[in-house]
């Protein structure tokens, strides 16, 4: 990946997290920390490693993607509106009564959504289900997951995984934000999960662990998902992040787990947003 591609790239996942905060700022509710800190996948995904058409969201064809924590839909509306699935100005319609962008994904109201978030824990049962069926096809469509690090904590994500290595998904890749915080507190406080890259080895995945920030890491990381197709393991990807990344008082602070800025702290993160992507499209 050229220096330029990932300046692009850093520009996408900056307008990402402004979407963020200008959606949950509207809402006056919502999940900024765990949407920030994965603003660099989603850019990745729908920008670089998806294969999807905006402009035909049904396409038997496309690659999905399964939003296991779906609490973080904020970050990935935004990275739909980028990609062209619909207008940005309708972030600031999230969570509103009759709006189409709910605090949960919906497949049936949202171009380029391929499953609903339910309960924390059964995206990726859902996502295992797609990449089985898409085996039985197959279609040669790749099946994306992400989870976070408190979500891992439910009995239903280990089932699946072993599902997932028992049916030989070499076409399922799952991803974890590893962000060490949840509703609660610190993961290691609430539920330790540690050591979770074992923890997959163990259970038949090809497990990699990257900085969740860093594009050259993830670009490497989406390169050896690809090349473990006809292996017949499950690739899971671990990136290490930093919840809130990006506005300064939200980073590693468990009280924006859930909840919308204020106009006064709208405004703090807006202008610190807005001065990173100056820089960053001054450096293109």
């Amino acid at each position: 990946m050229t220096i330029k591609q990932q300046n692009e790239l850093a520009v996408a996942a900056c307008k990402v997290r402004m979407g963020v905060i200008e959606g949950t700022h509207c809402a006056k509710s919502g999940h900024p920390g765990g949407s920030l800190s994965a603003a660099e996948l989603f850019a990745y995904l729908y920008l670089a490693e998806l294969r999807v058409d905006p402009q035909n969201p049904q396409w038997a064809q496309r690659d999905r993607f399964v939003l296991s924590k779906g609490h973080t839909a904020p970050g990935l509306y935004a990275a739909l509106a980028l990609r062209g699935f619909f207008p940005m100005e309708d972030i600031k319609t999230l969570r509103r009564i009759g709006s189409y962008l709910q605090g949960h994904p919906n497949m049936n109201s949202v171009p380029g959504v391929d499953m609903s978030t339910g309960s924390l824990g059964q995206g990726i049962s859902a996502a295992a289900g797609m990449a089985k069926a898409a085996k039985l096809m197959n279609n040669g469509v790749n099946v994306y997951t992400l989870l976070g690090d408190g979500e891992i904590e439910e009995g239903e994500v280990w089932e699946a995984c072993m599902f997932a290595a028992h049916y030989k998904l070499d076409n399922l890749c799952v991803i974890i934000d590893l962000n060490g915080l949840q509703i609660d507190g610190a993961t290691r406080d609430v539920m330790n999960s540690d050591p979770v890259p074992a923890k997959l080895e163990a259970f038949g995945f090809d497990t990699v662990e990257i900085d969740g920030h860093d594009f050259a890491q993830m670009e490497q990381a989406f390169a050896r998902f690809h090349a473990a197709a006809g292996t017949g393991r499950p690739t899971a990807i671990l990136m290490h992040t930093v919840k809130g990344k990006g506005v300064s008082f939200m980073e590693n602070a468990v009280d924006w787990h859930g909840k919308g800025p204020n106009d006064a702290e709208y405004a703090q993160a807006m202008d610190e947003l807005r001065a990173q992507l100056e820089r960053l499209e001054a450096a293109q």
